[in-house]
């Protein structure tokens, strides 16, 4: 919904990859991710990148977002969009995030976050979470 964060987007999309080769999308995600999975011929991804703030009440919002409340919903929105080889990879910062694997047992769900922790924060790990996902083969 930022536009500060969508033009660092798009600034660092410029100096690292090709340009015209990806949408930037302003809006809140929450209902384009339901809008965009309740389509029968929505657009599919190969790869999604899901990183939620922990807790948001943007004004621009119909209600307040709280990653630990409603994270199933966000991933199982964002998991109906990827192709049959497409990955979702869902991280958090919030420390005391517990995943509901049971609600999202149609999924194959591998836990990386020790691989995603960076080496400054290797003594505190459970600053970052971090998920593989993808639909059952």
């Amino acid at each position: 919904m930022s536009n500060t964060y969508l033009t660092w987007a798009k600034n660092n999309m410029r100096l690292n990859v090709a340009e015209g080769l990806h949408d930037f999308i302003q809006a809140d995600c929450l209902e384009w991710l339901a809008q965009q999975s309740s389509q029968t011929y929505s657009k599919r991804f190969d790869l999604i990148f899901l990183d939620p703030p922990t807790f948001s009440n943007s004004k621009r919002m119909q209600d307040a977002f709280d990653v630990q409340n409603h994270h199933v919903e966000l991933i199982r929105q964002a998991a109906s969009l990827l192709t049959e080889q497409g990955v979702l990879y869902f991280s958090t910062n919030f420390r005391r995030f517990k995943l509901d694997e049971q609600h999202l047992s149609d999924l194959t769900i591998t836990d990386i976050s020790k691989k995603t922790v960076p080496l400054d924060f290797a003594r505190t790990p459970k600053i970052h979470y971090c998920w593989r996902i993808t639909k059952h083969a």
